[in-house]
């Protein structure tokens, strides 16, 4: 049954799985151009500074093709742990918005899950191609970044904390002050958090780095609310279907 644990995980692992594999494909026609631009700058870049070494130490251990079908294998692979991920939480979360239907609760994990996970830190720490970043500094990056979003989640349970001791209010005054109170912590988190700590070389063409921050932000997004749509899409009609059969059963025992 769709209603137990094991169906919503079942149906939250294929979501990942269709969710992955369309960000896999996203990042192979669309996140691939602005890449293989960047490794050409990269590559003018190591031309002009003359850098010469071992062909046996800098040789490839894969061809770029081979890292290309890697990245989208691992999106889906990605895409099936975020999905089950995704099926727990709508599962602890379905107190929530009682009165919507669940393709409408699913949809708005998946922005929320989009809005916390991707666009917060997307804002304060972008993703920058190859060619840009200092390897010394990678392991701090990770860390300002999966930090953010650790205070994402926070904020997005504090706003759903609020919404629910605020019930009593009316609708559009309840809406207004859960925003206002979210944006003003994702203001503070915003401004707290400290910068990136590496500067884009001169070198970088503009186009191309934007492209690529742009074109990850629409993979990312591809994930995200593409999961929350397809598993909606998988979970609203079986839900439905499981209530009919139900309310049938009462009816006849009655």
């Amino acid at each position: 049954m769709a209603t137990t644990y094991t169906g919503l995980l079942t149906r939250g692992l294929a979501a990942g799985g269709i969710a992955g594999l369309a960000a896999g494909l996203v990042s192979l026609f669309v996140v691939e151009v602005p890449i293989r631009a960047a490794l050409a700058v990269e590559e003018a870049r190591a031309a002009a500074e003359h850098v010469e070494g071992d062909a046996h130490e800098h040789a490839e251990l894969f061809s770029r093709g081979t890292q290309v079908l890697g990245g989208v294998l691992a999106a889906v692979v990605v895409g099936l742990a975020v999905g089950a991920l995704f099926a727990t939480i709508f599962a602890y979360t379905r107190r929530w918005f009682t009165d919507r239907q669940p393709f409408f609760r699913s949809a708005t994990l998946g922005l929320a899950a989009f809005g916390v996970a991707a666009l917060l830190p997307a804002i304060k720490y972008p993703a920058n191609p190859p060619a840009v970043g200092d390897p010394t500094t990678v392991n701090y990056r990770t860390g300002l970044y999966l930090g953010l979003i650790v205070a994402g989640i926070v904020v997005a349970f504090g706003a759903s904390y609020l919404a629910s001791r605020l019930g009593h209010l009316a609708a559009p005054v309840r809406v207004t002050a859960v925003l206002l109170a979210t944006v003003a912590a994702v203001t503070i988190l915003l401004l707290v958090f400290p910068a990136p700590p590496d500067a884009v070389p001169a070198d970088m063409p503009s186009s191309v780095l934007w492209d690529f921050r742009l074109a990850s932000l629409a993979e990312t997004a591809t994930l995200w609310i593409g999961l929350g749509l397809v598993f909606g899409l998988l979970i609203d009609p079986a839900v439905r279907k499981t209530k009919t059969k139900a309310n049938a059963k009462s009816a006849v025992a009655a």
